[in-house]
């Protein structure tokens, strides 16, 4: 099968980590490597881990995850990402939101849209598309809509 664990030591389904706790890398960033599509392989569907997941091979469809994806050089990705934070050196075709960082690596080629409070590029990446800097708002919740506090004071304020 595409998909093996690394580093823990029961396998359900596809990948699976306590939530809470158990599931966060001490550097936030590539500390559990818990699945693995390797060169070759193809995988269609929908993907949601919560750990770090290696793309090499082909997948299309979505992928969302409360931790890291990496796309390596060989990586073919066709599908909408929402992740913590997404570090690409293959190609990637679909829009990209990451609450962390996107890092693009220098063979990165990303045709889509990107949205991060971070965004990073080495020289050499390929970016067509847009991008879309600040904090990712979570999902449920409207954009700052309460710019207009001061407004209100208006008749108050001289009476004293």
């Amino acid at each position: 099968m595409a998909i093996s664990g690394f580093g823990r030591g029961k396998e359900e389904g596809t990948t699976t980590a306590p939530s809470g706790g158990g599931a966060s890398a001490s550097g936030g960033g590539f500390g559990n490597l818990t699945a693995f599509i390797d060169q070759g392989s193809e995988f269609e569907g929908k993907l949601s881990f919560k750990d770090t997941v290696r793309i090499d091979g082909t997948f299309s469809g979505e992928i969302s995850s409360d931790n890291t994806l990496i796309v390596g050089e060989s990586g073919q990705i066709m599908a909408t990402i929402n992740s913590v934070c997404v570090v690409i050196s293959g190609l990637v075709e679909g829009d990209i939101i990451a609450t962390d960082q996107i890092m693009l690596h220098k063979t990165a080629v990303v045709n889509g849209n990107l949205e991060a409070p971070t965004i990073m590029m080495e020289e050499g990446a390929q970016l067509n598309g847009t991008v879309k800097m600040g904090k990712v708002a979570a999902k449920g919740t409207p954009p700052a809509a309460s710019s207009g506090g001061n407004a209100q004071s208006k008749d108050g304020g001289s009476n004293s």
